[in-house]
C-alpha cells in the first residue's frame, strides 16, 4: 500500500449508513465522503425488520460511486455495523425470513424463559455478556418459543457486517467483535458456547468459527465490479465488524489492551457504549450483577462496557417536533439546551418507557409527573433535561466501572458523533469530575480503516493506528467544572430510578 491508495470503509449504524473513502497523507488520514443514506427499520403487519435490500443498494451505490473517482487506487473494503441482528441463509443460500431489527417486541419475556433452561448465572459464565433482551440470544429463543420453522430450515447465521461481506465476496464469516454482542460467545475460548446453544436448542451448525479483525476475506465477486466498476485486485477485510469495536480502535490513547488502563471511553451516538479495553474478561460476581458486558475487542481484547440508551431519546424528541411540524437543526437544539435552567427534569434514560416510545415527548412529560417532578416548561427545558439526564448516567457508569477495576479511572475520551454535542461533553467532564478528550469524531470509520491498514502491512499496529489518531485535528479537551449541584441531581435521579423499578 503507498500513500495513494484508496481503503473503502462501509459503517453502518442503526439510524444511517455511509461510504467512507481513506487516504493516508505523510502526516495525516484523509477522509472523504462518497454516499450517505438512511436507515431505519421498517414495520411489516406485528414485525420490526431492517430494509437489508435497500442497505445493500445503497452499498453498491456508494462503491460504485468511488470506483468511478478513485478507479484502480481502491486497495479494500471494510464493513461495521451495529450489533446483535442476523441474517440467516437455507441450503441454496436464499435469505431465511427477513432482518428483524432488534427493537422488535417479539423478545418481551424471552429471557426469563430462557433462563427456565439454563441458569443466568451459567449463561453469564459462558458469554461474558450483559442482559438485555435484543441481544441475539434472546431473539433466537422468541423464534423458537413462537415455532417459527426459521431455525429449522436455516444453515448458515450471518450477523449483518457478514452478510455484507457475503454479499461482497461470497464467503461466509463470523467477525469476533460483532459474534460477541450475541451473548452465545464464550469470553475465553472465542468460540460459540455449546453449552448454552444446546440448552435452548438453537442449531449449532449454522455458526461459523469466529474470525479476529483485520483478516482478509478475498476479492470481490466478479458480478460486484461489473455493476460497480471496482478493479479485480480490490479485497474485501474484516475489520472490527462491530461498530464499538471500530471506534473503540480510533481512541487516541496511548495505549492498547493494557492491564490497568487509567481511561475509559464513551462510543457517543444512538448509544452510547462505556467502558475500558483489557486484556482479559473481567467475570466476577460484582460484574454480573452490575450487568456489564466483557465485548471482544481487536486482537482478541476485551471491552468491558455497559449500554446506555444514549442520544437515542434526544433523537427521539426532534422526530417527534418533526411530526408536530417543528423542525429544529441539531446545534439548534444545543444552544435551546444551553440556555434552559439547569438540573431541573431528571429522567432514566434507560427506562423501558423510553426504549420505543409511540411519542417521546410523552414518555419525558410522564416519566417527570410520575416521579413527583415538575413537567418541562418548554421544548428548550426537555432538551436540556435528556442531555443532562445522560451525563448523570455516564457518572454512575463510571463509578461502576472504578468498581470493578478497583481504581480510580483519570481520563473519560468520547468518541463517536456525539462528540459534536459540545454542550454534552462539557455536562459529561462537569457531571464526571474528569477531564473529557473528545474526538475523533469519525471514530467508528478510522477504526475500519485502521483495521484494514494493519491486514494490509501500512500500519504495524493497532497502537501505530492510535497515533495518529492523536494528531487528528478535531480532538477536543474539556475540564471538569466543579459544581455541586451535580452531586445533588445525581442523589434525586437515583431516587427516581429507584421508584421506576416498580413500573
Amino acid at each position: 500500500m503507498t500513500n495513494t491508495d484508496i481503503v473503502l470503509a462501509v459503517d453502518l449504524g442503526a439510524s444511517s449508513g455511509r461510504v467512507i473513502a481513506a487516504e493516508l497523507y505523510a502526516d495525516r488520514i484523509q477522509l472523504s465522503d462518497i454516499h450517505r443514506f438512511e436507515n431505519s427499520p421498517v414495520s411489516v403487519g406485528s414485525r420490526l425488520h431492517w430494509n437489508a435490500h435497500g442497505l445493500w443498494q445503497h452499498i453498491e451505490l456508494g462503491i460504485g460511486q468511488a470506483a468511478a473517482k478513485f478507479g484502480d487506487r481502491i486497495q479494500s473494503i471494510g464493513v461495521d455495523t451495529w450489533g446483535v441482528d442476523y441474517v440467516l441463509l437455507d441450503r441454496n443460500q436464499d435469505m431465511v425470513g427477513p432482518a428483524f431489527c432488534y427493537r422488535d417486541a417479539r423478545t418481551q419475556g424471552t429471557m426469563q424463559l430462557a433462563f427456565e433452561s439454563i441458569s443466568q448465572a451459567d449463561i453469564f459464565s459462558e458469554s461474558g455478556i450483559q442482559f438485555m433482551e435484543i441481544n441475539t440470544l434472546y431473539q433466537l429463543v422468541a423464534m423458537r418459543s413462537q415455532k417459527s420453522p426459521l431455525l429449522d430450515i436455516a444453515e448458515h447465521f450471518l450477523m449483518i457486517p457478514d452478510f455484507v461481506n457475503w454479499l461482497l465476496t461470497g464467503t461466509m464469516s463470523n467477525e469476533y467483535t460483532n459474534a460477541s454482542t450475541t451473548q452465545m460467545l464464550h469470553p475465553s475460548n472465542g468460540n460459540w458456547s455449546a453449552k448454552i446453544l444446546d440448552a435452548l436448542q438453537i442449531p449449532k451448525h449454522i455458526f461459523k468459527t469466529p474470525i479476529q479483525p483485520s483478516t482478509i476475506l478475498g476479492d470481490i465477486r466478479s458480478s460486484i465490479r461489473s455493476r460497480t466498476g471496482l478493479q479485480p485486485n480490490v479485497q474485501v477485510i474484516a475489520p472490527a465488524t462491530h461498530d464499538t469495536g471500530s471506534a473503540v480502535i480510533a481512541v487516541p490513547a496511548d495505549e492498547f489492551a493494557s492491564a490497568k488502563p487509567n481511561w475509559c471511553y464513551i462510543s457517543s451516538g444512538t448509544w452510547s457504549l462505556m467502558g475500558v479495553e483489557l486484556a482479559e474478561p473481567i467475570l466476577t460476581e460484582a460484574c454480573f450483577k452490575l450487568n456489564f458486558t466483557n465485548e471482544g475487542g481487536a486482537n482478541g481484547s476485551v471491552r468491558l462496557l455497559k449500554n446506555i440508551a444514549g442520544l437515542w431519546p434526544f433523537q427521539q424528541c426532534r422526530a417527534s417536533w418533526q411530526r408536530k411540524g417543528i423542525t429544529y437543526e441539531w446545534s439548534q437544539l444545543e444552544k435551546m439546551a444551553a440556555s434552559a435552567p439547569p438540573l431541573q427534569t431528571l429522567i432514566d434514560l434507560d427506562h423501558k418507557m423510553f426504549v420505543a416510545p409511540d411519542d417521546m415527548l410523552q414518555a419525558i412529560v410522564d416519566f417527570s409527573q410520575r416521579t413527583g417532578q415538575p413537567a418541562p416548561r418548554d421544548n428548550a427545558a426537555i432538551a436540556r433535561a435528556a442531555l443532562e439526564s445522560l451525563a448523570l448516567r455516564y457518572r454512575v457508569c463510571l463509578g461502576w466501572l472504578e468498581e470493578l477495576l478497583g481504581y480510580r479511572l483519570e481520563t473519560i475520551h468520547i468518541v463517536g458523533g456525539g462528540v459534536q454535542n459540545r454542550l454534552l461533553c462539557q455536562m459529561t467532564a462537569d457531571a464526571c469530575e474528569r477531564p473529557v478528550i473528545a474526538g475523533p469524531v469519525e471514530a467508528t470509520a478510522l477504526g475500519n480503516i485502521v483495521s484494514q491498514m494493519v491486514a494490509l502491512g501500512r500500519f504495524e499496529s493497532i497502537a501505530e493506528g492510535r497515533r495518529w489518531m492523536r494528531s487528528m485535528s478535531d480532538i477536543v479537551q474539556y475540564e471538569p467544572q466543579r459544581n455541586s449541584a451535580w452531586d445533588e441531581a445525581a442523589i434525586r435521579l437515583h431516587s427516581y430510578a429507584t421508584l421506576s423499578d416498580n413500573w
